[in-house]
């Protein structure tokens, strides 16, 4: 009898014990870890780290949020990109500093006749129906196939012409390799048929906001309506 007791004592114990250690991991889980320079806003991330701009040591922070983030970058993220492209603005970036948003892209070029404003049109149309609560998590980047004649300055021109105003909007310029190793990871082809004139796929793709695909719309002038459900949807679980 004595021998059972002390075995009912020891599993209550052990529940007990195992059940403190969930608690205290699901406690730990909601720790955020933030610049103190706030280099990247009000960003946080899930784990202890550097920031990848001031290289400074994260700092804990008790601030309230839907989702961190990972100082991790999976195998599928674009961030693992290492190609440099300079923006509108005549900014350098790499691909990981738009992590923390959810990114709609799409490949084009300015001097094209035909289906490129097309697909401008489409990222317009896109952009107009997010939520105006959502906009701010969410950023479109438009990337020219042709670095040789789509300079900064050209981009921006591009952006006026085609009333893509407003700090949701990114345009970047890279390096031939850089676009083709973008390319393929999208599953973009292109051909270059004439010194201002290409062949090519009309994709929009959708990124999480750790870089990963989770959409593609392709076409010109299609339905949108999963493309937006699926922004909207990617936006809310981060």
């Amino acid at each position: 009898m004595k021998i059972f007791k002390y075995i009912l004592v020891l599993m209550v114990t052990i529940t007990t014990l195992s059940s403190c250690n969930k608690a205290t991991s699901k406690e730990s889980s909601t720790v955020a870890y933030q610049c103190p320079m706030k280099c990247e806003g009000d960003k946080v991330y899930a784990a202890e780290g550097s920031c990848p701009v001031c290289e400074m040591k994260l700092r804990p922070t008790s601030k309230i949020v839907k989702k961190v983030l990972s100082t991790m970058i999976s195998d599928e993220s674009i961030f693992n990109l290492t190609s440099k492209w300079n923006t509108q603005d005549d900014k350098e970036i790499e691909l990981k500093e738009l992590k923390g948003k959810t990114l709609v892209m799409v490949m084009i070029y300015t001097t094209c006749k035909a289906a490129c404003p097309r697909l401008t049109a489409d990222m317009r149309n896109i952009e107009e129906k997010i939520p105006t609560d959502l906009k701010n998590d969410v950023e479109f980047v438009l990337v020219s196939i042709d670095p040789i004649n789509d300079t900064p300055k050209r981009l921006k021109e591009f952006a006026k012409e085609n009333f893509l105003a407003g700090n949701q909007w990114t345009l970047l310029q890279g390096t031939e390799s850089g676009v083709r190793e973008f390319a393929n990871v999208l599953a973009v082809k292109y051909k270059q048929i004439s010194p201002l004139d290409f062949s090519h796929s009309n994709i929009i793709s959708v990124f999480n906001p750790e870089g990963e695909l989770v959409h593609q719309q392709e076409g010109l002038g299609v339905d949108n309506k999963e493309t937006i459900k699926k922004i909207i949807e990617t936006i809310k679980a981060y």
